[in-house]
């Protein structure tokens, strides 16, 4: 088997994890369909069927290698057909596994891998975090991309995988590190599950690290806060906002909010408030900034009372000129709620939405489609 060869499948949704592990992996090629050699694949569990149904189609002569949230969380049922699953972080697993490969060495050596043997599922055992300094967020003769300067989340709400994929402790890259690779990016974007935690442990924020940070990238169009990050509602204070304004280009903050009933937030172990979203937005458009806040229907035993207080609030937040967000629940391995069904949306519900995305103030995906 030709496995000089190095292959990533490039979708447009794991554009971010490809450009980490790219540079760890200087030969390998991008292509958009399975070739002879080492396909390299990453995926969340919206695109695992079709990935899954494109690997067993597939007539060519390769190793398949497969990482990322479904993956990490589902090694089993990749394992029907891939042949690795790096679990967890990859920058240290995966270049392993590729020398072990192209060496005919023993893989059960490498921590953080699955793998069948004589029908058996090996897993070789979890790996600690890795320090984010010492890999490159993009190799800028490869790709370039936002910069991801935090990983991990203290928090554990229940329908999230990211502290089931990166751990619960925050690990942040260094100012020097991201100012360095921002030298190659004309829009300076950053990746982050909560922007406003860089440099904190994710609980109390650090204003004078993220002041830092700004300060760090002189003349640039710095784009903070918003998408590919988000903003927790209870960090949103009027010195970050001012911060934002003077260094920032962006007009625009996102903010996670998922439900306007304080039950659902209660069960859902968000450990924020209602009200920490309503001052929240109230603050960003008091400093000129258009809150565009995420919302989740459909979470497991959510009532129609607990859908219409989120309509309240969201008919409340757009009547004052903020922006909506929605998604539809999806139950997402690994996470406390994978065993959960969505909740029946309100009739009701599902028409004021439509009526709100007609007129430019909601977008995404509010019920089953």
């Amino acid at each position: 088997m030709p496995i000089s060869n190095i292959n990533f499948r490039y979708f447009k949704h794991n554009m971010q994890s490809i450009a980490a592990l790219m540079p760890l992996l200087p030969e390998s090629n991008l292509v958009r369909r399975p070739c002879d050699g080492i396909m390299i694949y990453s995926f969340a569990t919206t695109q695992a069927a079709s990935i899954f149904r494109e690997v067993e189609q597939s007539k060519t002569n390769s190793i398949f290698i497969a990482g990322g949230p479904h993956p990490s969380a589902r090694p089993d049922e990749t394992l029907e057909f891939f042949d690795y699953v790096v679990t967890g972080e990859g920058e240290e697993t995966l270049p392993e596994l590729i020398d072990v490969l192209q060496k005919g060495g023993e893989p059960s050596s490498i921590r953080g891998i699955a793998f069948k043997k004589e029908g058996s599922i090996i897993f070789t055992g979890k790996r600690d975090n890795i320090d984010l300094d010492r890999y490159p967020p993009f190799d800028p003769r490869m790709m370039h991309s936002s910069i991801e300067i935090s990983r991990g989340c203290p928090f554990n709400c229940s329908y999230c995988q990211t502290p089931q994929l990166f751990g619960h402790r925050m690990r942040h890259r260094s100012i020097d590190v991201i100012a360095r690779h921002a030298e190659f990016l004309r829009d300076i974007r950053f990746t982050s599950p909560n922007a406003f935690a860089y440099g904190s442990d994710g609980i109390h924020p650090r204003i004078e690290k993220i002041e830092a940070l700004l300060s760090a990238l002189p003349g640039r169009s710095i784009f903070f806060g918003t998408f590919p990050s988000e903003v927790r509602p209870e960090f949103i204070n009027e010195r970050l906002l001012e911060l934002v304004s003077d260094h920032c280009a962006n007009r625009t903050l996102s903010m996670g909010g998922q439900s306007g009933s304080q039950r659902i937030l209660d069960s859902i172990n968000r450990n924020h408030t209602v009200e920490d979203i309503i001052i929240g937005a109230e603050r960003c458009l008091q400093h000129g900034f258009i809150p565009v806040v995420d919302f989740i229907f459909g979470l497991p035993y959510e009532t129609e009372e607990d859908q219409l207080d989120t309509l309240r609030l969201i008919k409340w937040l757009t009547g004052k000129g903020a922006k909506v967000h929605s998604h539809y629940f999806m139950p997402l391995p690994g996470t406390a709620l994978e065993n959960t069904l969505p909740s029946p949306l309100s009739r009701e519900v599902d028409r004021m939405m439509g009526e709100l995305a007609l007129h430019g103030k909601a977008t995404g995906v509010w019920s089953k489609a």
